[in-house]
């Protein structure tokens, strides 16, 4: 879609030979621009909900709140969080899980752990290699590779082999740390700063086994009980931010680059197709102002009004 946006964004602008935009700066317009169609999801949803509420909203076809839901799940991720210290874990980054989140949507933990260990070399895809299993896993269990943070079910269990329902330890993978857990989590609720010391004092109302809480600090969260303190024994279903989109090319007819996505930076808009003519409108705003042409600007500006209108 990214090269679909930019060749009707340079057909607007060559129209009228208002002027070039660089690969460059094409790829910081782009990113601007879906990410703030991302954020207007939120703002969006809750409208439709509000009008949904006031039965001002259509079903089937007409429903719009089905549609803003469909576009943020696609940006729903589940991973476990990397363990920083004891009961701190590191909440998603571009170093701990390679996306930043701009939700977390639920923390959950597994409370009961299994074992720990070092993989082997991984015989077959869907297995993972160790030895003492036998007696202590079940299949069942859920077993997490800390390096990728990744987890799976395990399927199968003899005294050296994990058979696993997703490919998290592809051959020949060693030499990576794990942990198992019972599959039972409990939601871990979110509570303040200025709450969570008076709440871990308190008889009647101190985070549990079954009742667990946490508390959000600049790049993890702390969780309690503090019996929760293993690798990966928490986790998150969260909303990230899109990757940031890059059009790519690799060499130049009469002056002018050429597409090439094949390179190995290249990344596509992460929005559905639907949201094609807002990121041609946005780009179009900042490509505007970049030039210092008012008309491109106002020209943008009214075709998105006629888009908000309808």
């Amino acid at each position: 879609m990214i090269n679909s946006v930019r060749n009707t964004v340079f057909s607007v602008l060559n129209k009228n030979n208002y002027g070039y935009i660089s690969p460059q700066d094409f790829n910081l317009f782009a990113k601007q621009a879906q990410l703030e169609i991302f954020e207007n999801y939120f703002s969006d949803y809750n409208t439709a909900i509000n009008k949904e509420n006031a039965r001002i909203s259509g079903s089937e076809y007409a429903d719009m709140t089905k549609g803003i839901e469909e576009s943020i799940d696609t940006f729903s991720t589940i991973r476990n969080f990397d363990q920083k210290a004891f009961n701190r874990y590191f909440t998603p980054s571009q170093l701990t899980t390679g996306d930043d989140y701009y939700l977390l949507n639920k923390v959950l933990a597994y409370t009961t752990f299994v074992k720990s260990g070092i993989s082997g070399i991984s015989p077959q895809p869907f297995t993972m290699r160790d030895s003492g299993f036998a007696g202590v896993v079940a299949v069942g269990d859920i077993l997490v590779n800390l390096e990728s943070l990744e987890q799976t079910i395990i399927t199968n269990v003899s005294n050296d082999i994990l058979n696993l329902e997703d490919n998290i330890f592809p051959p020949p993978s060693s030499g990576i740390n794990y942990s198992i857990f019972k599959p039972e989590n409990y939601e871990v609720e979110k509570v303040t700063n200025s709450k969570i010391s008076m709440l871990a004092n308190s008889l009647l109302t101190a985070p549990s086994k079954m009742f667990p809480a946490y508390s959000l600090n600049t790049d993890s969260v702390t969780v309690l009980p503090k019996t929760i303190n293993n690798p990966g024994q928490v986790f998150s279903q969260y909303i990230r931010y899109p990757k940031d989109p890059k059009w790519t090319y690799s060499t130049l007819a009469g002056g002018q680059p050429v597409f090439d996505q094949s390179q190995s930076d290249y990344q596509d808009f992460e929005l559905p197709i639907d949201d094609e003519v807002n990121l041609v409108i946005k780009i179009l705003q900042y490509s505007g102002i970049q030039i210092r042409e008012a008309q491109v600007v106002q020209f943008a500006n009214l075709e998105e009004q006629k888009d908000n209108q309808q």
